[in-house]
């Protein structure tokens, strides 16, 4: 069996922890953990749990977001689609051959998806569901079948769950060929070709990049050898962590305190290790959240025993005699003994296989429209290369068509269903990309969920609840319209916020609500500056007559 949280939209009302607490359990007021592979003992339980749940958010032995009561086996489904298709041939004329040809692709076409992580799982799922009863090939550079990701540094690392059960479902149903351990190390586009690295290729019709992110390596590769010096990503990433966190370090560095080393950090101290974390940034979470919520984040670690050095570096990592590591240099000249360190710097974008395909992908990402079809190095669409996921650079008509790259587990599940229709659908029925992005994180006994995108704003107001009681709602505007809200413990609230967001309500927002601060006014958000501390890819424009004029990638390295 397997368990599915779609924890964007979970409200922690914690039925599910009452009727199977054996897979569902509370940490904190509104902070939800599961075992994602329970015992077939637990079935029932979880049924129930599934059935109870308000705002059906659990999964069982499915991923997809959709309304549970229009689920059906990927099966079932695709007989359903072919038959009706059976009955309702395409008429003749230049629409109906076009339609044939779509007909064609969904019965006989190969499609390839690069990328056997969420988003590409989602995708295969959704395709069959669909109707799509061609062939099927999921590429992956690691060894494992799809897995869920946010376990691995709360579940795993509480000790909860092992690391090999994460596994997503659906993987057996979608009736797919896997590549795994094998990475695609180069796009061929005009022969509709994907190289790979044992030197095989795989022709398709239509394709699906959904390569997603590694976590940002130390920068110096000796340094990053040392024993302890861990980054938390993989599967093999979190079960070597636990490893060296079981075997009790006099202290544990965390560098960087994005979401994930801010967890990291929290699970490190659940287990009563000394932890330091060393953060560039005035305080953690500033980079997604601002300075005034940051200032929350950095009182709650503090108070968790946390010894937080913000607005610092780490110059160096120094080992002994036996390649161990024994303590960190300070930009401030300051030294940390520690024995592991955890390198959260966050995460780079999977897009070097593409280099010389002429697709527009670099550090940015991969460039696509709303209908997640990907874009070349002139911005010109493609009709059978396709984009989703982390990896995926999209425009968002919410943010002024400003192109976004959202490493967030639901909008990898969206964004590949939506993919995966575009690419099995005739133009007409195509559908956009517009979903509203939605995060969450569990540290130091609070949730934290958000909606929208806080970067986007530049002022925030306290709408309800307390900062000094660390449970309230923040919401952030820019130009008079509310762009997004982030909840500590207020999760409840959060869908009211998005149909705000959706709406282009005015900011700060107007609200009858309960629990309300007599100080509602505006604050700068106060965000870190945006600086390009590495660019990888940039654009020179050739020609010089219109129909000359082409677009030209300069990768550095």
């Amino acid at each position: 069996m397997r368990v599915v949280v779609d924890l964007t939209r979970c409200q922690a009302y914690a039925q599910c922890a009452f009727l199977a607490p054996e897979v569902f359990r509370m940490h904190g007021a509104e902070a939800l953990l599961y075992d994602p592979g329970p015992d077939e003992a637990q079935r029932d339980h979880v049924l129930r749990a599934a059935a109870a749940c308000p705002v059906q958010a659990i999964r069982v032995d499915r991923i997809e977001t959709r309304d549970p009561a229009d689920a059906t086996s990927g099966l079932m489904a695709t007989q359903r689609l072919v038959q009706a298709r059976e009955k309702s041939r395409p008429a003749a004329g230049t629409a109906g051959e076009r339609d044939a040809v779509i007909e064609r692709l969904r019965c006989e076409g190969r499609i390839v998806v690069v990328g056997a992580s969420l988003a590409g799982l989602a995708a295969g799922a959704t395709l069959r569901m669909e109707g799509f009863t061609g062939s099927l090939t999921m590429i992956g550079d690691e060894p494992y079948r799809a897995y869920d990701r946010p376990p691995l540094s709360k579940q795993v690392l509480d000790g909860w769950i092992p690391a090999d059960r994460t596994g997503l479902p659906y993987t057996e149903e979608i009736d797919a060929r896997w590549l795994l351990g094998v990475p695609a190390t180069g796009l061929d586009p005009v022969g509709k070709r994907v190289l790979l690295g044992d030197g095989g290729v795989v022709e398709y019709d239509r394709l699906l990049i959904a390569t997603g992110t590694r976590a940002r390596a130390w920068f110096d590769e000796e340094e990053a050898a040392l024993k302890g010096v861990v980054g938390l990503r993989t599967r093999d990433d979190a079960t070597e962590l636990l490893r060296l966190l079981a075997d009790r370090p006099r202290r544990v560095l965390v560098i960087g305190s994005g979401f994930t080393g801010s967890e990291v950090a929290w699970a490190c101290r659940q287990r009563g290790l000394a932890v330091t974390v060393v953060e560039r940034g005035q305080a953690p979470l500033v980079g997604a959240l601002g300075g005034v919520i940051g200032e929350v984040a950095a009182d709650l670690q503090r108070e968790h025993g946390v010894d937080l050095r913000c607005a610092t570096t780490v110059t160096r990592l120094e080992g002994d005699a036996s390649g161990r590591l024994r303590r960190a240099h300070l930009s401030d000249g300051g030294v940390v003994e520690a024995e592991v360190a955890v390198v959260a710097l966050g995460a780079v974008r999977n897009t070097e296989w593409l280099t010389g395909s002429g697709l527009a992908a670099g550090a940015f990402g991969v460039g696509c429209d709303a209908g997640c079809r990907a874009f070349d190095i002139n911005g010109v669409v493609t009709d059978d290369v396709f984009v989703a996921g982390d990896v995926a650079r999209f425009p968002h008509p919410l943010y002024g068509y400003q192109f976004l790259s959202l490493e967030h587990w639901g909008n990898a599940v969206t964004q590949a269903q939506v993919a995966a229709h575009n690419m099995i659908s005739d133009p007409i029925d195509r559908r956009p990309h517009l979903s509203s992005p939605v995060f969450w994180s569990a540290q130091f006994g609070v949730n934290i969920k958000s909606v929208g995108v806080p970067t986007f704003a530049d002022e925030i107001v306290i709408a309800q609840g307390s900062l000094a009681e660390r449970r309230f709602v923040a919401a952030y505007g820019r130009d008079g319209r509310i762009t997004a809200a982030v909840a500590f413990d207020q999760g409840k609230w959060l869908e009211l916020y998005q149909r705000l967001i959706e709406a282009a309500a005015p900011f700060p927002p107007e609200l009858d609500g309960v629990d309300q601060p007599a100080d509602r006014r505006p604050r700068p958000a106060r965000f870190p500056e945006q600086r390009l501390l590495n660019l990888h890819a940039t654009v020179r424009v050739t020609g010089h007559d219109p129909s000359e004029r082409r677009a030209e990638l300069i990768h550095h390295h």
